[in-house]
């Protein structure tokens, strides 16, 4: 078959065979009423497959150009100066919280036992790494329709142990960035927004619209497939600080000193000619650790899908703004009986679902079943109130190991009350006219 090609023009046939092959086993059909609607799935085409084969081709299999390619894109999209390609968005929420422990940090060093704001209404990765450092959680509670944090409870969670604030833009609607913001620098605290649910939204702050991520001086992302965008697995950590992403890279290479790139040695030009530490003279920079580190590095297969998803990106998240305004238009006379979302003042979101809290005297259950019944995929504000769930039940018996302001009680409406829809880019408007429809015809039964 490649007789007398060279590798080149064999890598373009293989190419070109594969888009063929995407084209004709990978297209959509047309939808038709009963189809199931999920809330969130995979929108691509065959620039994707292919650069996932050009990758496979290479057999590099670990970080390499496509990973530099990535790397480079997202900063530019999002205007940060660094960022930094992971396994995951858990894994960049870990890494996230983990740089702001190192000793580089000196005095503004999270320590065990040192507290953390954030919202107990959400995923549950966002406050994992928190606890199991020894840090202790601080939860705020949560406002209605917007589903953020309760800014006015910032004061009340203030202790002297408090050393940052990391908490999610949900759904893709921004959480109040300049109060936060505001509160953190009058405190000297750390901000990390959790923007794996919000890559694309944007926010009016001190008058320039800035992406959600971007703000803080840690921002994450995932691309896990619902998400909006994927490469299946996968994340990312970006800042502007160059000494928080020195840390980063670190942790997340094995905490090693050294910069180097896989496969690359001694662009430094001392690779053997320091100390660090107690090690002899001489040690071998690359087997230097300056951290407790972890290896949550991404593979270049990864990196390649996630190439051509940015390219795309733009155009998702207007396909996002359309299928939310058209089904918060079509679920308007709904109003009477279900709370609908509201983006934030001064924000403009890339909306990750239609998130919709029942009125009293309508049974968020009876109106699932139906919904689910009709094929319509739903879904529940995460963890709805994590300290509510087993993994907290000892330290909920033992009263230790976090606080709350006052007992929560809109997150736990939203844990008994609320659930959302999708509206994610591969949304047809017959599909959002039909879960509208859906919706109405729940709430009638």
């Amino acid at each position: 078959m490649f007789e007398g090609k060279t590798e080149q023009e064999a890598r373009k046939e293989i190419l070109g065979l594969v888009s063929k092959y995407c084209d004709k086993y990978h297209i959509r059909k047309d939808f038709e009423e009963g189809d199931r609607i999920p809330y969130a799935s995979r929108v691509y085409d065959r620039e994707e497959m292919m650069n996932l084969v050009d990758s496979s081709l290479e057999f590099w299999l670990t970080s390499g150009r496509y990973t530099d390619e990535f790397e480079s894109s997202l900063s530019k999209y999002l205007g940060t100066r660094h960022c930094s390609l992971v396994s995951s968005g858990s894994s960049a929420n870990l890494l996230a919280f983990m740089a702001l422990t190192s000793p580089l940090l000196g005095e503004r060093a999270i320590r065990p036992g040192d507290e953390m704001i954030t919202v107990a209404c959400g995923f549950p990765t966002t406050v994992t790494p928190c606890i199991q450092y020894g840090a202790v959680p601080v939860f705020v509670d949560m406002t209605i329709p917007q589903y953020n944090l309760d800014v006015s409870q910032l004061r009340a969670a203030l202790s002297d142990r408090t050393k940052a604030v990391m908490v999610a833009h949900t759904l893709g609607n921004p959480f109040d960035i300049e109060a936060v913001k505001r509160f953190c620098d009058d405190n000297g605290l750390w901000l990390i927004e959790d923007n794996c649910d919000a890559l694309g939204s944007k926010y009016n702050y001190n008058g320039n619209m800035r992406f959600t991520g971007t703000v803080g001086d840690i921002g994450t992302s995932s691309f896990y497939p619902p998400h909006h965008m994927t490469m299946g697995e996968g994340g990312a950590v970006y800042t502007n600080d160059p000494l928080l992403n020195k840390i980063i890279r670190s942790m997340r290479d094995w905490g090693r000193d050294c910069s180097c790139p896989s496969g690359k040695d001694n662009l430094c030009g001392h690779r053997f000619d320091r100390r660090y530490g107690e090690l002899p003279l001489g040690y071998d920079h690359k087997y230097v650790y300056s951290h407790f580190g972890y290896n949550l590095k991404a593979t270049d297969m990864q990196a390649a899908v996630g190439c051509a998803q940015l390219e795309k990106f733009p155009g998702f998240v207007e396909r996002r703004k359309h299928n939310f305004n058209l089904l918060r238009e079509k679920l308007s006379g709904a109003q009477n009986k279900m709370m609908l979302p509201e983006a934030l003042s001064g924000s403009d979101p890339s909306w990750f679902g239609f998130l919709m809290t029942c009125r009293p005297g309508v049974d968020r259950r009876e109106v699932i079943e139906y919904v689910e019944s009709k094929g319509v995929q739903t879904r529940m504000l995460f963890a709805g109130n994590l300290i509510r769930h087993p993994c907290f039940d000892d330290m909920r018996r033992e009263k230790k190991g976090y606080r709350t302001v006052g007992k929560l009680p809109v997150t736990d409406r939203i844990m008994n009350d609320s659930f959302w829809i999708g509206v994610y880019p591969g949304m047809t408007d017959d599909m959002i006219e039909y879960m509208a429809r859906t919706i109405i015809e729940s709430l009638r039964e």
